[in-house]
């Protein structure tokens, strides 16, 4: 299992350049409905490369995988 963890105080899930992680790793990551950042603090090993992907793409460099 992959640990994620995500800076909610630097997150800016909202706007149209943010809350991208979403398309990069929808099962892992998504939006609640007043469009708050929501996601599974553990994530199946498949999932690396998505997590990756969106780790590379948040603009405020709030996603990490935990040791």
């Amino acid at each position: 299992m992959i640990k994620v963890t995500v800076g909610m105080s630097l997150c800016q899930h909202y706007g149209q350049h943010y809350g991208q992680c979403v398309a990069e790793a929808p099962a892992v990551f998504s939006l609640d409905s007043e469009d708050r950042l929501e996601y599974r603090a553990e994530a199946e090993d498949s999932e690396l490369a998505a997590i990756e992907d969106a780790i590379d793409i948040c603009p405020m460099q709030a996603i990490k995988i935990a040791d």
